[in-house]
């Protein structure tokens, strides 16, 4: 049905400095992280304080109580970094606390569906989430300027409150039976017992104040502090099995980033546990059967639908279950002047995740127990205290001669791998630049019996794929997204110029250049936050 409903055709420009650019999923999130290079912060102090901001103007994909991957790009080293904050099961976790009940349809992660979706929605489907330690490793091990200072923009955004246009009231009625069983979610997004509407600013004060003790205590507190008791009495009053041992003991993992080559460039991704080794398969196969010389057509695409579903086939058979079906994320891109990089993913999960906000502390919670098989014999069976160990993010910076050329990565799931690998290999293989890789039509492939071809790649590519493909014709939208949300920067290191965009379908993401962070509304005079 999504093959010929909007009759309007969308694009974007990139946005360019010299002094580096931030993309995300929420412009006003770009605007933050790009202050930080404007207050002579790197490309690691920009990711952080856009990622906080987004739990702040984008909530229903991530935020404090998330989990995700950051890989780091250090010009002056030429190395990369991954740091793994994924979430984390209680040690107490009790599978028989997830019934399997048949009159429930399966998880997006396509497990049995249980009783009441304990492990959807609800505090027995969180994880311990590893964003808070993640984002403010990163900040310490990488970045540059006072962990306060990357705080501020987010606090401003939480204090101000949560902007409500189209789009947010959209996220918000789409989730809104699930945020209902919730009384704090329920007070903030759906006021009158009704989805938010436009042209409002929904009260985040608890979520402020828990900025602020970041700001102030350091990030510490969140896991061994003040705010982890907080936290902790939150969740066991709502009857999750983590408790104070659980907070104390998560550890972000930090290593070298996964590295694969394509053509004359390095592929530099999350690591084992991520859609990284899919994302290096299938650039591998591209690589074997495609002749870059004969241009982008019908036989370019095929090359990439059957490397992409290679790749899944593979991922599927080593991890010994299907993949997730849905899920909402956010990912986010940053380079500075000096040529450092980030890609950064991280998630919530579920849109909303849990839809569990925990009152004293005003965090949305993810719902990754849903990653989760509560049947025993699996990888990704329940067991105390294992990581999240089968993910789609696939968050990548690509060099060659140890110059960083761009960081992408993708929200969208399944979706996530092809969007992001489509994007680098139409680079790599064909010289576009950033900003036409991403305005390009793309399709999208993942071993499910069907490839989902957009019909602006043209009826003679359609055609062609007809051939060898059962085809699923589906037009690039705001709502669903069939082609993932990417988020990307660039950097020519011949000239320094930096460029940044995202998804051209996601109204409200952009990118943007250093400039001091300036909150403004229409009731209120205008807040500038600068160094």
């Amino acid at each position: 049905m999504n093959r010929d409903v909007e009759q309007w055709r969308v694009s974007k420009r990139a946005v360019a400095s010299e002094g580096g650019v931030v993309a995300a999923q929420h412009v006003l999130a770009a605007r933050a992280g790009a202050s930080m290079l404007d207050a002579g912060g790197n490309a690691v102090d920009a990711a952080v304080a856009c990622a906080f901001a987004l739990a702040a103007v984008e909530p229903w994909m991530c935020g404090l109580g998330g989990s995700g991957y950051m890989v780091v790009w250090k010009a002056a080293e030429k190395r990369s970094w991954v740091l793994d904050f994924q979430g984390m099961l209680p040690a107490a976790i009790d599978p028989a606390d997830y019934p399997v009940d048949p009159a429930v349809p399966a998880s997006i992660m396509g497990f049995p569906g249980v009783l009441d979706r304990r492990n959807i929605v609800g505090h027995r489907a969180i994880t311990v989430p590893g964003a808070v330690r993640g984002l403010s490793q990163g900040s310490s091990r990488f970045g540059r300027l006072p962990w306060d200072r990357v705080l501020e923009p987010a606090i401003a955004l939480a204090r101000r409150g949560l902007p409500v246009d189209w789009f947010a009231t959209l996220q918000i009625a789409l989730a809104a039976a699930d945020l209902a069983r919730d009384p704090m979610a329920a007070s903030i997004f759906l006021p009158n017992g009704a989805p938010a509407q436009p042209e409002q600013f929904r009260p985040m004060a608890a979520l402020a104040r828990t900025l602020e003790t970041l700001a102030s205590d350091g990030p510490d507190t969140f896991y061994t502090g003040p705010l982890a008791e907080a936290i902790i009495r939150d969740l066991e009053a709502g009857g999750s099995r983590i408790d104070g041992d659980d907070l104390a003991s998560y550890a972000v993992l930090e290593h070298e980033a996964l590295t694969g080559t394509h053509r004359d460039a390095a592929l530099h991704t999350a690591g084992p546990t991520s859609g990284g080794p899919r994302l290096i398969e299938t650039l591998a196969h591209i690589e074997r059967h495609l002749d870059p010389s004969e241009g982008i057509g019908a036989r370019s695409w095929k090359v990439y639908a059957d490397a992409l579903n290679a790749a899944w086939k593979s991922h599927k058979a080593r991890i010994g279950r299907t993949t997730e079906k849905g899920g909402c994320t956010s990912h986010l891109s940053a380079v500075d002047a000096e040529g450092n990089m980030v890609a950064l993913t991280y998630t919530l999960l579920n849109r909303f995740g849990s839809c569990a906000m925990l009152p004293e502390t005003g965090i949305l919670m993810n719902n990754a127990v849903s990653y989760f098989d509560m049947r025993p014999g699996f990888p990704t069976s329940m067991q105390g205290r294992k990581r999240i160990n089968a993910s789609n993010m696939c968050p990548t910076i690509v060099t060659r001669e140890d110059e960083a050329l761009f960081a992408v990565g993708a929200s969208g799931a399944n979706y996530i791998m092809p969007a992001t690998t489509q994007i680098a290999a139409l680079m790599i293989d064909f010289g576009l630049d950033l900003e036409a890789a991403f305005n390009h039509p793309r399709l999208d492939a993942s071993d499910r019996g069907s490839i989902r071809v957009d019909p602006r790649l043209g009826p003679e590519v359609v055609s062609a794929l007809s051939r060898d493909f059962e085809l699923e014709l589906a037009q690039l939208l705001v709502f669903p997204k069939l082609y993932a949300c990417p988020s990307g920067v660039a950097r020519d290191p011949a000239t320094g110029l930096c460029t940044g965009i995202n998804d051209p379908s996601q109204p409200i993401g952009g990118a943007a250049a250093p400039a001091p962070f300036v909150l403004e509304d229409s009731s209120a005079p205008s807040v500038v936050v600068r160094p």
